[in-house]
């Protein structure tokens, strides 16, 4: 590990590998050389994504590879850091005009979660996000979305269109049946109100669906 803590500190954490990074992490200290092995064993249980390692559920890392609960507890910290810091970055970028703008903004959001969420983002006639907010939580196949709430916000806030964004932890982005009639009942609800439903975008890992860009939203 001596080694590894030296290029850390001369070329800086951008230069260490995938498992250089995870054993850092999960080292107690500077001549932990296992670390490196348990680091490379984590990853290939992730089939090498370190996206996947970060999203593996505390109770098993913890017994992978003997990792126990301490080092599981701050591998998943920096899973959750980089995650913010991602989240962080992204609401820099606050005006919507494409859904790859929807995805930059809301993947770091949604994109790892092992549950449904669907938010709501609220914007000005120019594109500008005025808020984002989480309008449900569900399990692994679905949410419910109260209609009355997402629009009740934009009366609020003054909003004249809304992005509605949903996750699918499957893996799939394609809509369902359920993801079609809520999108049909918000963008008529909306329209009485002379709100536009701008688009509804579902994030899945490596992928995404946008209503607007299948033409399923006018």
């Amino acid at each position: 590990m001596k080694n590894l803590t030296d290029k850390l500190v001369s070329r800086g954490a951008e230069s260490l590998s995938d498992v250089e990074l995870v054993a850092a992490i999960i080292s107690d200290d500077a001549t932990d050389d296992r670390a490196l092995t348990v680091a490379a064993e984590l990853l290939a249980s992730a089939d090498g994504s370190l996206l996947r390692l970060a999203t593996t559920d505390l109770q098993r890392l913890r017994m992978s590879s003997g990792l126990g609960l301490r080092r599981a507890m701050r591998l998943k910290a920096a899973a959750e850091l980089g995650l913010r810091v991602a989240s962080s970055e992204a609401a820099l970028h606050d005006s919507i005009s494409s859904d790859a703008d929807v995805v930059r903004l809301m993947e770091p959001v949604v994109g790892a979660l092992q549950h449904e969420e669907c938010w709501a983002l609220y914007l000005a006639s120019s594109g500008r996000v005025i808020e984002r907010m989480r309008v449900s939580q569900g399990g692994v196949q679905a949410t419910v979305v109260d209609c009355k709430l997402i629009l009740k916000r934009a009366i609020e806030l003054l909003a004249t269109q809304i992005v509605l964004v949903h996750n699918h932890p499957s893996g799939s982005a394609e809509p369902s049946r359920q993801d079609l009639e809520l999108t049909e009942r918000v963008a008529s609800a909306a329209a009485l109100l002379d709100i536009r439903l701008l688009d509804h975008v579902i994030i899945a890992r490596g992928a995404h669906y946008s209503f607007r860009g299948h033409d399923k939203i006018r």
